[in-house]
């Protein structure tokens, strides 16, 4: 599963990791997040994410 970065501040979603404390569980892809989902350090929305190289 591929890791996704914010645009904005350089946070990474890894997949393998989920992000928890906003009731992702680990393995979630990042095209299975919420589409109401938001960077968990600057509330971005998802279309401010590029898939990292």
């Amino acid at each position: 599963m591929d890791r996704y970065v914010c645009d904005l501040c350089g946070y990474v979603y890894d997949p393998a990791e989920g992000d928890p404390d906003n009731g992702i569980d680990p393995g979630t892809a990042f095209e299975d997040l919420p589409d109401g989902w938001e960077c968990p350090l600057c509330g971005a929305s998802k279309d401010e994410f590029s898939k990292e190289e």
